[in-house]
């Protein structure tokens, strides 16, 4: 079919979009305990006649849209978690549950995803192949798409390219940009412990400041992107929580750090424990102290299948009518999508949502986050004319040949 009458088609769903969005917004829940919004989705997509798997990594949905003939599978991908975030906007549909709030855009890509199955469903059927509609648990951290992974997601009947959107709220609405080959970093986290020696404030000579002590091993930390690894090679390493001492005339005896550590090359990442611990133990056997470190691996690199860049780039422009899209720069931010990306030709897209109001200029993960929902019906149309061109496409092997 025509790939431009689809906007149209997704312009007719934006209130219930919409109405969807800020449901899920006003009741946010965080990974593996989003059982509410679990519900309303498997209701919704069973409605549509299409075959429905529940609990899938927990509190995962899938839901299959089968063509006339077998033929190639496609997954489309939405994440459903909130944050541990307070919610500060006033608006009416604000987060009515204290500390969780969808300040990543989630909700929306759960709305985009529904109202794509509504749209799809309501064509003729695919000539053959599938669509897989994958709402994921867990995003945040939990590795819920590792745990559909697991519990049989890529199988039955077997998935051979998946692709997923972000919204961004840096682009204008109507646009998308798309990496090609890296394009989100590995997401590792690291634990410190300095251990000192307490003492009384006024007598510092007499102890070992452990927060002293700290503050060097933070410092020291940053001359690995300065100077011990390429320049050319993206690392960052941030301590995001320290903890440490009991009053202000105490020499605190020990701290405890908590960080990220963020690379984009495999290579580096797999030479950051011992870089990081070499520094560690530089500092604190300068200073007497001690120290204990953990290193725990995260996600991974998300790589964008190239090919399938080029496909969705050209499917925008098919869609738009025009071309709307734009190269991004690799992201040191992280995203469980990777573990999709390991395993079958896979595309992360991001989607604008910005018009320029005050509401739609705060970052991601701020407690201000919000969107513009004008944005939500072309998120539908882009996920539903992924999945047409690439049936349509595969089926003469113009896709993954």
């Amino acid at each position: 079919m025509q790939l431009d009458g689809l906007i149209d088609l997704a312009q007719k769903l934006k209130e219930q979009a919409v109405a969807w969005r800020r449901d899920f917004h006003q009741h946010p829940e965080i990974g593996f305990e989003e059982h509410r919004t679990s519900r309303i989705v498997a209701e919704h997509l069973t409605k549509l006649g299409l075959e429905v798997r529940t609990q899938v990594g927990k509190t995962g949905v899938v839901a299959i849209l089968r063509g006339e003939k077998p033929g190639p599978t496609i997954g489309l991908r939405a994440d459903m978690d909130a944050l541990p975030i307070q919610d500060q906007k006033t608006v009416s549909y604000r987060s009515a549950i204290a500390g969780k709030a969808h300040l990543c855009g989630h909700d929306a890509h759960t709305s985009m995803l529904m109202g794509a199955a509504q749209l799809l469903s309501s064509l003729e059927k695919p000539k053959q192949g599938n669509i897989k509609f994958v709402f994921q648990p867990a995003e945040e951290g939990l590795a819920g798409a590792k745990a559909m992974i697991e519990d049989g997601l890529l199988e039955n009947p077997k998935v051979d390219a998946m692709a997923g959107l972000h919204v961004f709220p840096s682009l204008p609405t109507k646009s998308i940009s798309v990496a090609k080959g890296v394009a989100f970093a590995s997401v590792d986290s690291i634990r410190i412990k300095i251990i000192g020696k307490g003492g009384h404030a006024a007598r510092p000579h007499e102890g070992i400041d452990a927060i002293a002590v700290a503050a060097q091993v933070i410092n020291a930390l940053q001359h690995i992107a300065s100077r011990l690894v390429d320049p050319l090679e993206p690392v960052v390493v941030s301590i995001g929580k320290i903890e440490g001492g009991f009053m202000d005339a105490a020499i605190a005896p020990d701290v405890n750090m908590a960080g990220t550590v963020r690379t984009l090359s495999p290579a580096v990442r797999e030479k950051m424990p011992q870089l990081i611990e070499s520094i560690i133990r530089g500092v604190t056997q300068s200073y007497g102290a001690d120290y204990e470190f953990s290193y725990s691996i995260g996600y991974p690199v998300v790589v964008n299948d190239e090919r399938m860049v080029d496909f969705v780039t050209q499917t925008s422009e098919r869609l738009f009518g025009e071309k709307r899209w734009v190269y991004a720069k690799p992201s040191t931010g992280g995203e469980d999508f990777a573990y999709y990306s390991e395993r079958v030709p896979s595309v992360f897209f991001r989607l604008g949502v910005c018009d320029n109001q005050p509401y739609s200029s705060y970052p991601l993960h701020h407690p201000m986050f919000d969107l513009d929902e004008q944005a939500l019906p072309y998120g539908i149309a882009m996920l539903a004319a992924i999945a047409i061109a690439f049936l349509e496409e595969s089926s003469i092997g113009q896709v993954n040949k």
